[in-house]
């Protein structure tokens, strides 16, 4: 089964066109003030509408509040949403619960250990994110770091999990025959700076991840 590619961090409707024409399953808007990526709720929900049954839409939010959470469900109506701050799991189920959708959590990997934060997620996340950790004030996503792929490998998470973290056209199709993850997160990986998406990065990356697998 091909492997399952998501474009994290469109903000444009030609790079989002560009992802969708090439096949990507998941779509990613930003929800975060400090990312190069953010959107507003207003520019998600056009960029939205342009997506609707042709891949699942992503809401990345990073420890968001009730009111913002509120707003996407109401305007942006994305499938899924995305905590990719410190969220608890009871506070997981929240989101779930206050949006009507389901959740995929971010997990940060640096050690084998730290894949026994993604059981403490089960029951709340419909889906984990393994993402590389990052350095004391970094941003929490979208900064090119990678994490020992091995490890992933080794834990055998239970799927449906995706990868992320340092992923390119380049060294995709790597990850995914070293990991058999069964799908991929991509943002920076596709950018020439930060917060811009270029559409031929978009399309070698999309058609490396689905010829690898």
């Amino acid at each position: 089964m091909p492997t399952e590619v998501k474009i994290c961090g469109l903000s444009t409707p030609e790079t989002l066109d560009a992802a969708l024409d090439a096949g990507a399953d998941y779509v990613g808007l930003v929800f975060f003030a400090k990312s190069p990526r953010n959107v507003s709720v207003e520019t998600a929900a056009t960029l939205a509408s342009r997506a609707r049954g042709r891949a699942k839409i992503v809401a990345l939010v990073v420890d968001a509040a009730d009111d913002l959470l509120a707003a996407i469900r109401d305007k942006v109506k994305p499938d899924l949403v995305q905590a990719h701050g410190n969220e608890t799991p009871e506070r997981v189920t929240e989101i779930s619960k206050l949006t009507g959708f389901p959740v995929v959590k971010v997990v940060k990997i640096a050690q084998a250990s730290d894949f026994s934060l993604a059981a403490d997620f089960e029951g709340h996340a419909a889906m984990m994110l393994f993402d590389a950790k990052t350095p004391k004030g970094a941003l929490p996503g979208g900064n090119g770091l990678s994490f020992d792929w091995t490890l992933i490998r080794d834990a055998n998470p239970k799927p449906p999990y995706m990868l992320a973290g340092g992923l390119t056209p380049e060294n995709v199709g790597i990850a995914i025959k070293l990991t058999g993850a069964p799908a991929v997160d991509v943002s920076s990986g596709v950018e020439t700076a930060p917060g811009r998406k270029d559409v031929a990065l978009i399309r070698k990356f999309i058609e490396a991840a689905k010829s690898a697998s």
